[in-house]
């Protein structure tokens, strides 16, 4: 299996605010970057996480979404969605990233990456593109996106191939993990054999909602 990187975004430091009851800082408006850009253990050279307690650390070091699902929305809305407009980092083509399963890796550049969660929007998401309902219309779709853990660092470069070196042996997806976390909670316990992949601040979380769901056995 394999895709194409079409394009790498970061936050950079001219940071937009959204407005709201308390108009916040955001770093959701990726900025295209051309040539070659250095993946480290944290992230993108470049890119900046404002709110730690949702973005970044381990496990979300990059964020990478779909050139065919941008698409979607851009005709759904009836807008142009540049690389960088979903607060993605990545910009793909090619693989599927509803499909692709937590734990398989990715060889992009020199950089070895790991699909982690799926992105779950947010009220900062909304208020950015200035959509209404937007929150409810994404999470309806379920074309989320994928975080990836940086397990080699590197770099990369659009026109890079994206190859799937590696896929574990279960059948969680980033779908099945978004609608485990949001529409469909009744199916958390489906999510246990790639509890390990999830981001390190998910996974108690996750543990507990696996726990709840899951039948003794007698």
């Amino acid at each position: 299996m394999s895709g194409r990187l079409e394009a790498v975004c970061v936050s950079g430091t001219d940071l937009p605010a959204v407005a709201g009851r308390k108009p916040v800082r955001t770093g959701i408006d990726k900025q295209l970057v051309l040539g070659r850009v250095a993946v480290g253990e944290h992230g993108l050279d470049g890119d900046v996480q404002v709110n730690r307690k949702y973005h970044g650390g381990d496990g979300q070091q990059v964020y990478a979404y779909a050139q065919e699902d941008a698409d979607w929305w851009a005709a759904e809305l009836d807008r142009e969605l540049p690389p960088g407009r979903f607060g993605e980092n990545l910009r793909t083509s090619g693989l599927d990233l509803t499909l692709a399963l937590l734990g398989e890796r990715w060889r992009v550049g020199t950089a070895l990456l790991e699909v982690t969660a799926p992105r779950i929007p947010c009220a900062n998401f909304a208020r950015f593109w200035d959509v209404p309902q937007l929150v409810k219309r994404f999470t309806a779709r379920g074309a989320p996106g994928a975080y990836l853990r940086v397990l080699e660092v590197g770099e990369l470069g659009a026109g890079d191939p994206i190859e799937v070196v590696s896929r574990p042996d279960h059948s969680v997806t980033v779908d099945l993990t978004f609608r485990a976390w949001t529409t469909q909670k009744y199916r958390a316990a489906e999510l246990a054999p790639a509890l390990d992949f999830l981001p390190e601040r998910n996974r108690a979380k996750a543990a507990a909602r696996i726990a709840a769901r899951t039948v003794p056995a007698v």
